[in-house]
């Protein structure tokens, strides 16, 4: 696929079991704010994927259309609730339906939320690897959040900031890399 065809175009993957989840909106919340710099987004819900192909054991236009749309991309938005100090399952089994180095030449976004602070490392630690593993490049500044980053349930100035940040970078990274 041309470089002109996928420069334009963000992928957001929430891996929450949870459609109302917190990292739900902050993979919304960057989504918004790539569509604002002219990229065209999409939200994939690994939650409301069926189970059998999401886990290999079969197919599904859904989850074969959520792959292209993540080949089609040039930004990809991953986030997560952390359990167990780690990434959830739900998007393991996504990342692992994803080609060898179908990753490479695009930039990834890490987003995690959590109840302790100290599991903000699962970035680091997990998420990060994650992404390097099919070949992306992901941006410096990672977003965590945790309860307190969410007044009233919504996100607060602070982590939007933190947002705002990590995708200002993806855009500079997606707009010198080459495919």
């Amino acid at each position: 696929m041309p470089t002109s065809s996928v420069t334009n175009r963000a992928v957001g993957i929430s891996g929450s079991p949870s459609p109302s989840s917190r990292t739900r909106l902050l993979v919304e919340s960057a989504l918004g704010r790539l569509a604002g710099g002219g990229l065209t987004t999409r939200l994939i819900d690994l939650a409301s994927l069926p189970a059998d192909a999401l886990l290999g054991r079969g197919t599904a236009p859904e989850v074969v259309a959520a792959l292209e749309a993540v080949a089609a991309a040039r930004i990809i938005v991953a986030g997560t609730p952390i359990y167990r100090a780690t990434y959830s399952g739900l998007l393991k089994a996504f990342f692992d339906l994803l080609p060898q180095d179908s990753l490479r030449g695009k930039v990834g976004v890490a987003i995690a939320t959590g109840h302790a602070a100290e599991h903000a490392l699962a970035i680091d630690h997990g998420l990060r690897p994650l992404f390097a593993s099919l070949g992306a490049t992901v941006v410096a500044t990672g977003v965590y959040g945790t309860s307190a980053n969410f007044p009233n349930g919504a996100p607060g100035p602070e982590i939007l900031s933190l947002t705002d940040r990590a995708v200002k970078e993806a855009l500079a990274l997606a707009g010198s890399s080459t495919e």
